[in-house]
């Protein structure tokens, strides 16, 4: 890997995607929407092989399918290998980044994030007004940075719901974790922002995320960088489900369909499929309804990866495949359990979609 070194520790998962006969190429929702061989988990994997190798040009059109790719882990899941080309793919936009070759919408999301990280903030502390909330609560609620600044009102039945399971006021985190810039390929601002966000831990004796995506941050990739939370990472669905006896069933619900999506990070990244659905049960008085795509062959929303920013029209179309699935399946609601997931459906969806935070602080009496 002379042209891109720091792609040699990935060369095996490289080579086995480089090298196969492409079984998983149906897994995969970018290739799926936007049918050209390139964004196949083959072609990804085999053009950042190519590239790192120096057998192709280092332009754009042999490095920007690096970032085609959502991070669902929809392809490890149909490999015989379980071959990890979310994180390989991770580490080529490192690799290529360095390099100075980038596209625009990775590009843009570096140069913003600042301002990103600054919003996040004012966002947290419009949140930080709730009854709930105390600064010196030794419970921490990292809501993420879509829940605080896109989705309040999901944001503040989480910090109601996550008060009354814990029995007491939570503080909340004001840092992003970082996610973007990971995703987006600039590794060294990520693990600063990770370290920023661990000082600010520092000293709370609980930690509660609400978004999948940066519980996944903070479970799989702070480790990887070296980043110490003072508190094991608690993942809120998987709260809600440990005191689901406390949660009392609702009361005249519509006679629709309520059918559950598993948000990709929350699922394939963290192995938590039951957690949401005992939930949904209690409070339903039944089991959800579910898609016919579901638990670790559920198909993606579009939403990750930075997809959105990068490829916007082929995220979109994501979208709009899950809905109508969820369509042709009877129609009624979407429940989820991320807030990326969230909003892409409520921007592609007729029907009503809501989050399982919300569900939850219902069921808490709000």
């Amino acid at each position: 890997m002379h042209v891109l070194p720091t792609l040699e520790s990935q060369r095996n998962a490289l080579e086995k995607c480089t090298f196969c006969p492409k079984l998983c190429r149906s897994a995969c929702p970018v290739s799926n929407a936007e049918t050209r061989e390139t964004l196949t988990p083959w072609g990804k994997m085999s053009l950042a092989y190519f590239t790192g190798h120096g057998d192709v040009p280092l332009d754009a059109s042999h490095t920007d399918p690096a970032w085609a790719c959502t991070g669902c882990k929809a392809c490890t899941h149909a490999c015989d290998h379980q071959n990890d080309v979310a994180t390989t793919l991770y580490e080529a936009r490192a690799a290529i980044m360095a390099k100075g070759q980038n596209p625009i919408g990775a590009a843009r999301v570096v140069k913003n994030f600042d301002k990103h990280a600054e919003r996040t903030r004012q966002a947290v502390a419009e949140l930080g007004v709730h009854g709930s909330v105390r600064r010196d609560a030794a419970t921490n609620l990292l809501t993420g940075c879509s829940y605080a600044r896109a989705t309040p009102r999901e944001a503040k039945d989480a910090i109601f719901a996550t008060s009354q399971l814990v029995g007491e006021p939570v503080s909340l985190a004001e840092n992003c974790c970082g996610l973007p810039l990971l995703m987006a390929g600039a590794q060294e601002a990520f693990k600063a922002q990770a370290e920023k966000l661990a000082a600010e831990l520092h000293g709370r004796k609980r930690l509660i995320v609400l978004d999948p995506g940066c519980a996944v941050a903070l479970k799989v990739h702070y480790p990887k960088f070296g980043i110490k939370l003072p508190a094991e990472v608690e993942v809120f669905v998987e709260l809600a489900a440990s005191h689901v006896g406390r949660l009392k069933p609702l009361d005249n619900l519509p006679d629709e369909r309520v059918r559950y999506h598993d948000p990709c990070q929350l699922g394939r990244g963290l192995g938590i499929y039951e957690a949401p659905r005992l939930v949904l049960s209690r409070l339903l008085g039944r089991p959800p309804d579910e898609f016919d795509y579901r638990r670790e062959k559920a198909a993606c929303s579009g939403a990750g990866g930075l997809l959105p920013s990068t490829m916007p029209d082929v995220a979109k179309r994501i979208a709009k495949t899950r809905v109508a699935e969820h369509e042709e399946g009877g129609g009624g609601k979407i429940v989820t359990a991320c807030a990326s997931s969230l909003l892409s459906f409520r921007a592609t969806a007729v029907e009503p979609v809501e989050d399982i935070a919300t569900w939850v602080a219902k069921g808490l009496g709000a």
